[in-house]
């Protein structure tokens, strides 16, 4: 398709809908910044009261003074968020804090000198910057600038997910035996998708592991997927590879942007690890988190933890499945990247312009698949469109590569929609949109390149 400009982006902010905010009394915005929001401060308040002691231990006086430090800065934070209090800048020197303080100059520009707050600004924006305060609180510690307050909930998350996890991988190694197909393509990719169930700050840190076997639920959650782009996304892998067969020294290359650790990062080693095997990809690069995210999104640390315990499974295809993306990574048929724009609160189509050097890079794969909710908000702007927006209206000009969205519905924003489906889902639930228990994979193939 030739390149050319999407008009929505460049819309000014009064043509485009209203961003999502708690503002609306009834919205899930406003649950999440009145409940939600505080539950999970509270949590991580107790999480790093708890860990004084092994501070203490580690670190002397000064761990357990760091604990304090922490507890304080945290509790304060929650009663400005719960008083509505204005947003502030920023003080940690890192390479972000411009970004992060110039957005609030901006927003305080945009709102009449007046700062951001809680409950008035953008839900977004207000979300993400609790996740990069409680980042900044233990930064600013001395000993423990490392810790995360969400470790042990992520690793209890993969380890009580083992039965499911001997499942998958057993019907992993019996469908690579054959050559690719689209029906175990679209099986491993709706496996994936439904992993993003297992969301930690959906369930406001509540344990929300995989029980039973994701193989046998497949067929049963087929008309819970509101939009189904399967084929779509099948017909770029197989066009790539083809393609690539006219120039062997051309490399199938695919970008998937992480969400969760836990049961849904082993869901996307799995999908991977098919397409590789079937010889679909040859090249993948992996989006993490470069700090703790949304309680449960993907941190080198977890990458690396949940390697370790995969290849120390008792089960022989759990194991072999983490030794060979150990192998992977050493010989860079898989990359890890942390850019510093997934841990910020702008929308994707502003990364052209915040961060072109991501952008381009994105650029260069032959499908990107971006998981879960929080990158699903970002990609359509997280604003009131209507549910029958196109997708590609939606991404506001975000196009670097072909790419697909998999993402269970935990937020009240979706688009693509065919008329009268949102009514249809009303009328059985009014909150088919943030249970997770519907969802989308949503294609665009439209590619502008950088000027």
């Amino acid at each position: 398709m030739e390149p050319s400009e999407n008009s929505t982006a460049n819309a000014t902010e009064g043509q485009l809908p209203a961003r999502l905010s708690a503002q609306q009394r009834e919205s899930f915005a406003f649950a999440t910044v009145s409940k939600r929001l505080p539950i999970i401060l509270t949590q991580v308040i107790d999480t790093v009261y708890k860990y004084r002691t092994e501070a203490h231990d580690l670190h002397g006086q000064a761990g357990a003074d760091d604990c304090k430090f922490i507890v304080g800065k945290l509790s304060a934070l929650k009663n400005q968020m719960q008083t509505d209090k204005a947003l502030e800048e920023f003080t940690h020197d890192h390479p972000d804090i411009q970004l992060w303080n110039r957005y609030l100059e901006a927003e305080t520009e945009r709102c009449g000198g007046e700062k951001p707050r809680w409950f008035m600004s953008a839900w977004l924006y207000v979300e993400c910057y609790m996740y990069r305060a409680i980042n900044e609180a233990i930064a600013l510690s001395q000993c423990i600038k490392t810790f995360d307050p969400f470790g042990a909930q992520k690793q209890s998350a993969l380890l009580s997910s083992n039965d499911a996890m001997c499942t998958l991988t057993s019907y992993l190694d019996e469908s690579v035996q054959g050559p690719a197909s689209f029906e175990k393509f679209a099986d491993f990719l709706q496996i994936s998708l439904w992993g993003n169930k297992c969301d930690l700050s959906i369930s406001a840190g509540i344990e929300n592991y995989q029980k039973l076997s994701p193989v046998a639920q497949l067929a049963s959650l087929q008309s819970n997927i509101l939009v189904n782009d399967i084929h779509h996304v099948w017909q770029t892998l197989c066009g790539a590879r083809d393609a690539s067969k006219s120039t062997p020294s051309q490399k199938v290359r695919l970008d998937v942007i992480l969400d969760n650790a836990g049961f849904e990062l082993f869901t996307d080693l799995v999908l991977v690890d098919y397409l590789l095997q079937v010889g679909l990809v040859d090249e993948v690069h992996f989006q993490l988190k470069a700090m703790p995210w949304f309680i449960s999104d993907v941190v080198r640390h977890d990458w690396d933890w949940t390697l370790l315990k995969l290849q120390e499974n008792k089960d022989k295809a759990v194991s072999s499945l983490g030794h060979r993306f150990q192998d992977r990574v050493a010989s860079g048929v898989c990359v890890l990247d942390e850019h510093l724009f997934w841990t910020t609160c702008f929308e994707f189509c502003c990364m052209k312009k915040v961060a072109p050097d991501l952008y381009e890079e994105l650029g260069k794969a032959d499908l990107i698949l971006l998981k879960g909710d929080l990158n699903y908000r970002k990609l359509v702007a997280d604003r009131y469109w209507p549910h029958t927006t196109p997708f590609e209206e939606a991404l506001c000009g975000f196009h670097p590569a072909p790419l697909c969205t998999l993402r269970t519905l935990k937020a009240d924003v979706v688009v693509g929609l065919r008329e009268g489906l949102s009514e249809e889902k009303e009328a059985e639930d009014t909150d088919w949109m943030v249970t997770g228990q519907n969802a989308v994979i949503e294609f665009c193939n439209k590619v502008v390149h950088l000027s």
